[in-house]
């Protein structure tokens, strides 16, 4: 009769209260005892039916029913294989108790600082790995500089944390952590992003269950503005004696053309046209010689005809020798280089001081500011430039045919005399200059 009863109680000898032990209801083993507080068999046995019937108190725990009792005893005592964890972790996952779980090595199973110290490792990452097998373009020095920005804030901040055990809460609060920091928010977002990329390619990989950095309110707000040249500025800068004749050819180049400095460092000979430079190539410390900005190549017009002639003739004093592969800036330290570009804004700042800017104001210049500058002043003019330079080409084609006119020759001068000027009055600056037209040539 007794041993029908879920429970067994008793005292132990030198115990003040009498103790309870329930049967696991499906072995019918005993569980382990836990004290009633009773002194007397008659209240403990009150005791223990209130328990059967409202919950058994744990330590430290709410109370639980005698059933969820036998299957905590169940659970710690069974031999579990990864399929009834898989198991209890997808019951749980559908009851919404937890979002979700790392099992032990597993590709979850991995420091997430770890993580993101190696994908932005050229030599280890598979994700740079896959880029490049797949023609897509990526830089040395951008991974780079991720790699920094992930060393220095990502990394001890999630200290700890496995990949598969990160959830949206941590990046939210890390984020937080941003918003006194006195820098711009694009710089705020590219930290950011450094930690983002990797989380949703982690995402698309199936390395972690969701995409928790997907939505996230990034910061916003205007940055420092860009100081750009005015054009008459421009215009006194390049009568200024500069302290590298490679560098006022350079930043000439990128005013006409919006060229970066990379994709002028990387021009060699057989980049350059008649009338016009193939940009086929980019160059940058880290990687060398490398393909241009999403790997595209691309030809800019250059109507400039003397401009040309004065990156040839800067070729031809290399001091390494001139042939079809060699650098148009050239290095002076060796021939397998360029020039570096820290030298291209060190000679505009000295121009800029010579046309009687102080340091202050020059140091806020840039060499990618001729980008800026380009599409604020420049690209109409070099546009309706290229017109004139196809007009002359058409003309050419009329002299070979009636070398002869007078006329022909004087439309030739004409288009010659106004290509040249293009450039000096850069966006109107100064007085207007007219060059009347001569007699139709046709």
């Amino acid at each position: 009769m007794l041993d029908s009863l879920p429970y067994s109680i008793f005292k132990r000898k030198n115990r003040p209260f009498y103790m309870v032990s329930f049967k696991n209801e499906i072995t019918g083993e005993y569980l382990p005892t836990i004290s009633t507080k009773q002194a007397t068999k008659s209240a403990a046995l009150k005791t223990v039916l209130e328990w059967l019937r409202t919950g058994i108190p744990q330590r430290g725990n709410p109370v639980i029913t005698l059933k969820m009792l036998t299957l905590r005893s169940l659970f710690r005592e069974s031999e579990l294989i990864q399929e009834d964890a898989v198991f209890f972790i997808e019951e749980m996952k559908h009851r919404h108790l937890i979002r979700s779980a790392v099992f032990t090595g597993t590709k979850q199973d991995r420091d997430f600082g770890q993580f993101l110290v190696d994908y932005w490792t050229w030599d280890e990452s598979e994700y740079i790995a896959e880029k490049l097998r797949r023609d897509h373009s990526i830089h040395r020095t951008y991974a780079r500089s991720q790699f920094l920005s992930v060393q220095k804030y990502w990394v001890q901040a999630f200290s700890g944390k496995t990949l598969g055990g990160l959830t949206r809460d941590d990046i939210e609060d890390f984020i937080k952590t941003f918003e006194p920091m006195q820098v711009s928010a694009t710089r705020k977002n590219q930290i950011l992003k450094a930690g983002l990329v990797p989380l949703k390619w982690a995402y698309k990989k199936r390395l972690i269950d969701d995409n928790i950095g997907a939505g996230l309110t990034m910061f916003s707000g205007e940055d420092a503005e860009r100081a750009i040249l005015t054009p008459e500025i421009a215009k006194s800068l390049f009568t200024q004696i500069w302290i590298d004749e490679r560098a006022r050819l350079a930043n000439m180049l990128a005013m006409v053309t919006g060229m970066r400095a990379g994709e002028i460092q990387g021009l060699r000979v057989q980049d350059m046209g008649n009338d016009c430079i193939y940009v086929r190539h980019s160059w940058n410390y880290q990687d060398g010689l490398k393909p241009p900005e999403n790997n595209k190549s691309r030809t800019v017009e250059v109507p400039f005809p003397y401009l040309i002639r004065e990156l040839m003739d800067l070729a031809s004093r290399n001091p390494h020798g001139c042939n079809m592969d060699s650098y148009i800036f050239w290095s002076k330290a060796m021939a397998e280089k360029p020039m570096e570009n820290n030298l291209f804004i060190q000679a505009l700042r000295d121009a800029i001081i010579k046309t009687g800017i102080n340091e202050k104001e020059a140091v806020k210049f840039t060499f990618h500011g001729w980008r800026h500058y380009f599409t604020a002043y420049m690209k109409d003019k070099v546009c309706s430039a290229i017109t004139i330079c196809s007009l002359e080409r058409s003309i050419t084609v009329i002299e070979e045919k009636r070398a002869k006119s007078p006329v022909i020759r004087s439309w030739k001068s004409w288009g010659i005399q106004l290509s040249a000027l293009v450039l000096f009055c850069i966006a109107g600056v100064g007085t207007t200059m007219t060059i009347p037209l001569p007699p139709s040539p046709l």
